[in-house]
């Protein structure tokens, strides 16, 4: 095994193809695999194959805002996994799995008290359409079984959340296989009223009437849940108006449907909250979150749903299985013992309210792209941030991916999707690094023009 490890040759092997590598431009990859390979990391730094520190501009996928090689998390996997490696989720549980629960239902808004364990954002989401289902069931509601999301959304690659997804070319491939009876929103993203917002738009309330044209075209009877991130991530950073939220809270509430906020990237302090509905001052029906509540080191997802729902579903033989749904890995102790060292961090060196510190730093560097040459947009809320570069004529998506690689040459891992790059840098980042990241897209983005 040794001998093999030291004769591996990584970047050949990338080339050959036989890692097939996931939302990447593959052959792309495979021609020049140099630059592509992440050897080590630490603190808000990735370490390239050939000896290169990255910044982390997006805390990985959004899941990483301790930055790496955390200590307490290090600690906290080594001790779990000399203690109880593994737990059958079913029938049979585990102490550090139910105080993470615990402590997770204590973060959430009031009411929302019970937490169902997943493995990913993915698996949150298609939880979360399936406990809207079961609950308008128990109720007698059976005929409740649409689900409207919103264009542009993103609720992760299963079939459920694909469905109630609005990320055209993720949907494209697999266009027969969507769910019966979905249904979409019209995004919220008007750059003509809104373009270089400072946090929450001012324009744009009016787009949860779009709700109302859902229920008299379908009938408040048929609809199940409204999905939507409350701030929509992977799309780049769309940000809900003043009022627009509230507006669709009061829509649900009126015509008994669900309300579900995916939480998969606000969760856990990305906007200076525990959740985005404690930022907005919205209570759902449901969250699902997933990513940062493991710091990206072990998978783990959920769902937290209110009294109403969890009660709803306590019912019939007590024998019985009320909810006739899991994973393996539901719940599983490794993830659940480094989502407590993740929380202990968190609140041991404060760093929700170390992100509500950094926010005006992020605000004040990102605009000052405002209006540069190439530039079509700048938004921010939070500890987020994204900039629309202005396609290049008859090649969209191209300055995305000269971007991109110009970030490597420059000592910046950045996220670019189309013409838009998406910035959620680490909790643990400085006012500075934050500065010099923008200093450096800028130089970047001016050389492109």
């Amino acid at each position: 095994m040794n001998d093999r490890a030291n004769t591996f040759d990584c970047q050949q092997t990338l080339a050959n193809g036989t890692y097939w590598m996931p939302f990447t431009a593959n052959r792309r990859v495979r021609a020049n695999p140099a630059g592509r390979i992440i050897a080590s990391a630490a603190g808000p730094y990735y370490h390239t194959q050939d000896g290169h520190a990255l910044f982390d501009t997006l805390s990985g996928l959004w899941c990483t805002p301790l930055g790496h090689a955390h200590p307490g998390i290090v600690e906290a996997l080594k001790r779990q996994a000399e203690t109880l490696d593994y737990c059958t989720a079913f029938q049979m549980t585990n102490p550090v799995t139910v105080r993470l629960a615990e402590r997770i239902a204590n973060l959430a808004p009031d009411g929302l008290n019970h937490v169902f364990f997943a493995n990913s954002g993915s698996e949150s989401v298609d939880t979360a359409l399936k406990i809207a289902l079961g609950y308008h069931r128990l109720r007698d509601a059976g005929g409740r079984f649409r689900m409207i999301g919103r264009e542009r959304g993103y609720h992760g690659v299963g079939f459920g959340g694909m469905s109630v997804g609005g990320i055209v070319p993720n949907r494209r491939m697999f266009a027969t296989a969507m769910l019966n009876g979905v249904d979409h929103l019209r995004h919220t993203h008007d750059p003509a009223h809104m373009a270089f917002s400072k946090g929450q738009p001012t324009w744009g309330m009016e787009r949860a009437e779009d709700l109302e044209r859902l229920v008299a075209l379908h009938d408040a009877s048929t609809i199940a849940a409204v999905i939507v991130e409350p701030v929509q991530g992977s799309t780049g950073v769309l940000v809900p108006p003043v009022g627009y939220l509230e507006r669709l809270r009061q829509i649900c509430t009126r015509h008994g449907i669900l309300l579900i906020f995916d939480e998969v990237i606000t969760g856990f302090g990305r906007l200076g909250e525990n959740f985005a509905a404690q930022r907005f001052n919205v209570k759902p029906d449901m969250i699902t979150f997933a990513k940062a509540v493991t710091n990206g080191v072990v998978p783990m997802g959920g769902v937290i749903v209110t009294d109403a729902i969890y009660e709803t579903f306590m019912t019939g033989p007590e024998n019985a299985i009320e909810f006739a749904h899991g994973y393996t890995y539901s719940g599983h102790p490794l993830a659940a013992a480094v989502g407590h060292a993740v929380l202990d961090a968190m609140e041991q060196d404060s760093l929700i309210a170390r992100v509500r510190s950094l926010e005006p730093v992020l605000e004040d560097a990102i605009h000052t792209l405002d209006g540069r040459p190439g530039v079509a947009d700048v938004r921010n809320i939070g500890l987020t941030a994204a900039i629309d570069l202005v396609p290049a004529p008859d090649a969209p998506g191209a300055r995305g991916t000269a971007l991109f690689e110009q970030g490597l040459k420059h000592g910046l891992l950045l996220r670019c999707t189309g013409d838009t790059v998406s910035f959620g840098p680490p909790f643990i980042s400085t006012p500075q690094q934050l500065r010099d990241m923008v200093g450096t897209v800028r130089q970047i983005i001016d050389t492109l023009a």
